[in-house]
């Protein structure tokens, strides 16, 4: 049960991010977390407004005239962004970590494919993707088609939301009883590590 809450907390939150995004619809106005900073409900709604600033920041660089100036810009700043997302699920891993650190993994404990903080990552953009696929299925200006396809895509995203709560709350159960063990690899991306990409400490070829 306390499991299932952790995952329905995190769905109310980046719901609540995401809403809170579009009342402005800015990728520059600045984040109104309503969390006090250092906790994980902090952390989960930043996650959410990384996630739908960058996604707001991919349809800009993609329009067919942006100045090819402003699209290197956007590029430099979706990179960061990408950093920034990789350390804030680095830092929910850790507090996945910390909570079971006293949990003994049975003799017959199963190792998971990706670390919880990393499904929560998906999590979050799917309430992104959702938001986004709502707005298109409530247009006016399309044809009956076109809105009977962006309906059906919903209802499948809203499934996905679904079965993805309920399998991240049995991914942190199995954490919680020792059947599955509570394992992080962080994450070594190169291309932003001056000491690591060829480009930035200077390598000639």
């Amino acid at each position: 049960m306390v499991n299932m809450n952790f995952v329905e907390n995190s769905n109310r939150i980046f719901a609540q991010a995401v809403k809170d995004y579009h009342r402005t619809d800015d990728v520059d106005s600045p984040m109104p977390n309503p969390y006090t900073e250092g906790t994980i409900e902090y952390d989960l709604y930043l996650k959410n407004w990384i996630d739908t600033v960058q996604w707001h920041l991919e349809d800009i660089i993609r329009a067919p005239q942006i100045e090819p100036k402003e699209a290197l810009a956007i590029k430099r700043r979706i990179d960061k962004s990408n950093q920034d997302r990789t350390d804030l699920v680095e830092r929910i891993d850790s507090y996945f970590l910390t909570l079971y650190h006293d949990v003994q993994p049975k003799t017959d404990a199963h190792i998971n494919t990706e670390s919880p903080a990393w499904a929560i990552d998906r999590l979050s953009i799917l309430h992104v993707k959702i938001w986004h696929m709502q707005e298109q299925a409530e247009r006016t200006d399309v044809s009956a088609e076109q809105h009977e396809k962006c309906m059906a895509k919903l209802a499948v995203l809203k499934e996905q939301l679904e079965d993805l709560t309920t399998s991240i709350s049995q991914l942190l159960e199995d954490y919680s009883s020792g059947t599955r063990v509570m394992k992080v690899y962080r994450q070594m991306k190169m291309y932003n590590d001056p000491t690591l990409n060829p480009v930035l400490y200077g390598k000639k070829s």
